[in-house]
């Protein structure tokens, strides 16, 4: 705990909010502004969450923030779902987030585990 730059899924999460801002500046999702700034919000909740529940100074309440952390991911995941449904997003940028949005949330998942081990 305290140093949230060495964790993984910080960094993975991190690069996922890059890579949401990039697909959110394509094509017709520029011009709709409340979805695209909704999963542009939803993206940047994730790692820092993650931060904020690193440098909590407490399992518990780190285990709290990457609890949000985790169903920010779940916001988001929707989100882009519904985007690629109304035809703003292609299949290859579909897919390859979706694939990180998935392994990201296990990997979160993993986290909160470990740190509840911790305090048992």
């Amino acid at each position: 705990m305290g140093n949230f730059n060495n964790l993984e899924v910080w960094k993975e999460s991190r690069q996922l909010a890059v890579r949401v801002y990039a697909v959110t500046n394509k094509g017709e999702f520029i011009k709709d502004y409340s979805l695209k700034d909704q999963i542009r919000r939803s993206a940047i909740s994730v790692p820092s969450n993650l931060a904020e529940g690193e440098e909590s100074g407490s399992q518990k309440l780190s285990i709290k923030y990457f609890f949000i952390a985790k169903a920010s991911l779940a916001e988001l995941r929707t989100q882009y779902e519904i985007a690629n449904d109304i035809g703003y997003i292609n299949t290859e940028d579909y897919s390859v987030l979706m694939e990180n949005m998935t392994s990201l949330s296990k990997k979160i998942t993993r986290l909160i585990q470990h740190r509840q081990n911790l305090i048992k």
